[in-house]
């Protein structure tokens, strides 16, 4: 049962992370096109920087479980290391609990009231460009709830492996 709940848990998150990374064309292009504009015709854009830093950002932002899904955030497990299987749960376990989620249930509401507020006020950044940024805001809510539904199956793992 979490066996099964935690794989469909991952798929999301997988299917997530395939999805967003195609937001590496957009920025490629948005680049290509500003250093063209700039150097060939001495005409920069106005939005150019702008875009490609938003583009970035959410690019790395869904990243954040995607890369959690396959275990490849960096940590120090130096100690951790030579425990035996079981203990070694019981840290994530506890790691988990303790660290991980208060803070990751944290940020995803506090993202969410910051989107809604923004989407309230239909935000514009502050800049010559002014573009709408309540989307970004909400992508960005997006991207700390898929990171705490990547933690709750990765406690659902751990939670089924100390039970075998």
């Amino acid at each position: 049962m979490l066996e099964n709940l935690s794989n469909t848990l991952e798929r999301i998150i997988k299917k997530e992370g395939d999805i967003s990374s195609m937001l590496i064309y957009p920025l490629l292009l948005v680049v290509v096109y500003e250093v063209f504009m700039r150097y060939a015709f001495n005409s920069p854009t106005t939005w150019g920087f702008e875009a490609t830093t938003f583009i970035y950002g959410l690019h790395y932002m869904f990243g954040l479980a995607y890369t959690d899904v396959y275990d490849g955030h960096v940590k120090v497990d130096i100690f951790t290391a030579l425990a035996p299987e079981k203990i070694q749960t019981l840290l994530r376990i506890l790691t988990n609990l303790v660290l991980f989620m208060p803070v990751t249930i944290c940020m995803s509401i506090w993202s969410v009231k910051f989107a809604y507020t923004s989407v309230m006020g239909m935000e514009v950044n502050s800049t010559s460009w002014a573009p709408p940024i309540w989307p970004l805001k909400i992508l960005m809510a997006l991207c700390f709830v898929f990171l705490l539904i990547q933690g709750i199956a990765n406690l659902l793992k751990d939670i089924n492996a100390l039970k075998n």
